[in-house]
């Protein structure tokens, strides 16, 4: 039974698990050092996933979805509304999350009125991975990277948005030119569970997202986040994914021990000599280690961050794997229509590689 266990975490945690493997076998060929842990995109990283659960807590977002969604008439109607929420929630709560809340909500509502829904939920998988990449938090490759490089925001800004605009038009294209009907949307009376708290959190986000834009002190906020969270509701610290910061802190050794071996450093730093084989590099290789990963990988072995920044965002559409929050996705959906899994794979894998083989050239063509 404990063997299972073990297995299953192993699993679950997949990433982690290969990411302190990775650390501790480069351990033996130089020797770790603490600096290179980037402790302001681990702190950072927490601040956020605290207010983000407690968004989660007081049903804030499922409150703001109701609004969209209740006076949806049509199909169309109905996938726009939810790749909408998907799109924009994606950008401040990150595509992950986004997805583990409104999957769900999906599921429900187009169980309610008896339809199908594989293509909205690809789709609003797509969304969010897109909707991510225009803000530092929406997702972690570009809160690393916007750390890592030291981008400013309207810099930042202006790498993202083409990528974002171009990916929401193609949205919004591929939703109207699919099959409409009327539909009897009911949706349940959804409230926010704890107005003074949700006031309190919203503030504290508020004052995260100044401190992800340089305009106070990280370290002041951290504190804040730690005060404001033990006095007003302590359970959202064991709500945070902690697996996802360990994770980064073993790819930080893992990166900084091969950074150390010089000819390992010559060899990558030679492929990734120029913007487009950082641009090819990073979309092929989120492909099959995810873009996460892939991200953290090179980015130690590169100076073109913007290549790579648009590179690995872009890189998350393709295979399940490429962005980890698309296994979210399949996972709920398998679990409600467990016999329809290897469909859903087929038409995930379909608008993901029409994505990606319309995104890839017009970015770089257009934007780099």
């Amino acid at each position: 039974m404990k063997i299972n266990s073990v297995i299953q975490y192993i699993k679950n945690e997949l990433v982690l698990f290969i990411a302190a493997i990775l650390a501790i076998l480069t351990s033996f060929f130089a020797t770790p050092k603490l600096s290179y842990i980037d402790f302001k995109v681990l702190i950072l990283l927490f601040n956020l996933m605290i207010v983000i659960a407690a968004f989660k807590e007081f049903n804030i977002m499922n409150y703001i979805a109701s609004i969209f969604i209740k006076n949806c008439s049509s199909y169309k109607n109905l996938t726009i509304a939810l790749l909408s929420i998907c799109f924009f929630s994606s950008m401040i709560v990150t595509n992950d999350v986004s997805l583990i809340t409104f999957v769900p909500l999906t599921l429900i509502i187009c169980s309610s009125i008896n339809i199908n829904p594989i293509k909205i939920i690809v789709l609003e998988t797509i969304a969010s991975n897109l909707g991510s990449a225009l803000t530092p938090m929406g997702n972690p490759q570009n809160l690393f990277l916007y750390s890592y490089f030291n981008i400013s925001p309207l810099e930042f800004f202006k790498i993202t948005f083409p990528l974002t605009l171009l990916s929401l038009i193609l949205l919004i294209i591929i939703a109207l030119k699919g099959e409409n009907y009327k539909l009897d949307v009911k949706v349940s009376k959804v409230t926010i569970k704890n107005k003074r708290l949700s006031i309190i959190f919203f503030v504290l986000f508020i004052i995260i997202l100044l401190s992800v834009f340089h305009l106070i002190n990280y370290k002041i906020v951290f504190v804040m986040t730690i005060i404001t969270t033990v006095i007003f509701d302590k359970k959202l610290l064991i709500k945070i994914d902690y697996s996802l910061l360990i994770t980064f802190v073993a790819f930080f050794i893992f990166i900084g021990n091969i950074s150390s071996i010089e000819t390992i450093r010559i060899f990558i730093s030679n492929i990734l000599n120029n913007g487009l084989n950082t641009y090819i590099g990073g979309i092929i290789s989120s492909q099959f280690i995810s873009n996460v990963p892939a991200t953290m990988l090179l980015s130690g072995f590169t100076d073109y961050y913007k290549e790579l920044l648009l590179s690995v965002n872009i890189g998350g559409l393709g295979t399940l794997i490429a962005s980890l929050a698309s296994v979210i996705s399949y996972k709920l959906y398998s679990k409600e229509f467990s016999n329809e899994s290897t469909t859903y794979l087929k038409k995930f894998t379909k608008y993901n590689f029409i994505f990606l083989i319309i995104l890839t050239p017009i970015i770089y063509l257009l934007i780099l």
